[in-house]
């Protein structure tokens, strides 16, 4: 590889999937099936793409550097008719205004755009993404603690790590390994549409409070004995920092606090 695509590639963040038996696994857990219309985020070199096209029923893959995306479209033209390769940056298109999953092996420095992205879609059922392990182990509780996006979007959305990949499985081979987080659409949220907006204010409040437990949080606007025997019924722990408080608690808090 020349010195100026290496350049281009770390610029772009790009780190190649090239092991295919992780694009099949990847394209498996992302459960695409012959109806599904995928959007694919940085396709790069097609080693997802190529089993996108065989499973799902259309594929819109969306590259930034437009030398890949060219390539991709030619070596696709004839052999994958349901594929339509769009060269542009993926978090500034509009979501579909159809059913749709969107799969990709992302550029680590835009992890948080693009997830944004995805949880604002109307649209989106579901996103299986390839993050750095690190970002994904702390969006689904693998340290016992609970980042605030997660704990936000628990009612609507579900937040899984699938699973491990190692970094020597790209190339470039990054300095981390990857991990394969999985967000899902429930089907019905986990609290009645009219308890969600008082769901995102109790969050809010309690992240947004000084001293560390969820307590202290909460009493700066809510009655003390309210609050201990709210965080009681919902088998938390007065002395809980905010960040160890499992989304499903949150979902019970607000259930008694709204009461």
């Amino acid at each position: 590889m020349s010195r100026t695509r290496h350049d281009a590639r770390r610029r772009l963040s790009q780190n190649f999937l090239v092991d295919p038996a992780t694009a099949r696994w990847v394209v498996r857990t992302a459960r695409v099936g012959p109806r599904d219309l995928v959007v694919e985020v940085g396709p790069g070199e097609g080693a997802l793409t190529r089993f996108l096209t065989r499973s799902a029923g259309r594929v819109l893959a969306h590259e930034l550097d437009p030398r890949l995306a060219d390539r991709l479209a030619e070596r696709y033209r004839e052999r994958a008719p349901n594929l339509r390769v769009l060269r542009g940056d993926f978090t500034r298109s509009r979501p579909p205004r159809t059913p749709f999953v969107v799969v990709g092996n992302i550029p680590y420095s835009r992890t948080s755009d693009i997830v944004r992205w995805c949880l604002n879609a109307p649209h989106l059922t579901s996103a299986t993404l390839i993050t750095q392990l690190e970002y994904a182990r702390k969006r689904t509780g693998a340290y016992g603690k609970w980042s605030r996006l997660t704990v936000l979007t628990w009612p609507e959305w579900s937040w899984t790590l699938a699973g491990r990949i190692d970094r020597a499985r790209f190339r470039p081979v990054p300095r981390v390994d990857s991990g394969l987080l999985v967000l899902r659409a429930r089907e019905e949220p986990l609290l009645p549409r009219k308890l969600l907006g008082e769901y995102r204010r109790l969050v809010e409040l309690g992240f947004g409070g000084l001293g560390g437990s969820l307590s202290a949080s909460l009493r700066r606007v809510h009655d003390r004995r309210r609050v201990t025997r709210a965080l009681r019924e919902a088998e938390v722990d007065e002395r809980a920092p905010v960040g160890s408080v499992r989304p499903e608690q949150w979902v019970r808090l607000t259930e008694i606090m709204a009461g």
